[in-house]
């Protein structure tokens, strides 16, 4: 009879965090949760018998949930969404208060909360979904 195993039942989600001290990491995590302050990361070329790493969600810009570690460096993701593709959600412009802005589209975004999600508008961005972390924002627009 098959088991199904922990592992399993969690997803592993590779991930870059953008500390607000642009400090970045890499790895992947099977606890992150919006709703809490701290969640884990096995950084990328850590042993499976090293204890991951505490992440306090305070303390970052960002958590991006990526395709591939490596990216593509010289990429530049595009800053419009595709004429004719229908969009899921509200179409959103974050400035980071280090000047970077992101452009996509977000189901949660309030005010009020510490974070929320986005999906960016260029669809071959290398970036599936990101946690901004309100705090880190210094403008953010519904467009």
């Amino acid at each position: 009879m098959a088991h199904a195993g922990k592992e399993s039942a969690a997803m592993m989600n590779k991930i870059v965090i953008r500390y607000a001290d642009k400090r970045i990491l890499k790895g992947v995590t099977v606890d992150f949760a919006p709703n809490r302050d701290i969640f884990h990361i096995a950084p990328v070329g850590s042993s499976p018998s090293d204890k991951p790493l505490e992440v306090r969600i305070p303390d970052l810009k960002a958590v991006f949930f990526v395709k591939d570690f490596a990216g593509n460096p010289k990429y530049e993701d595009k800053k419009n969404f595709e004429p004719g593709k229908p969009v899921l959600g509200r179409k959103i412009r974050v400035l980071f208060k280090d000047g970077e802005e992101m452009i996509g589209t977000t189901q949660g975004y309030q005010l009020n909360r510490p974070g929320f999600f986005m999906i960016p508008a260029d669809s071959q961005s290398n970036v599936e979904r990101c946690y901004v972390v309100t705090r880190a924002t210094r403008e953010v627009k519904f467009i």
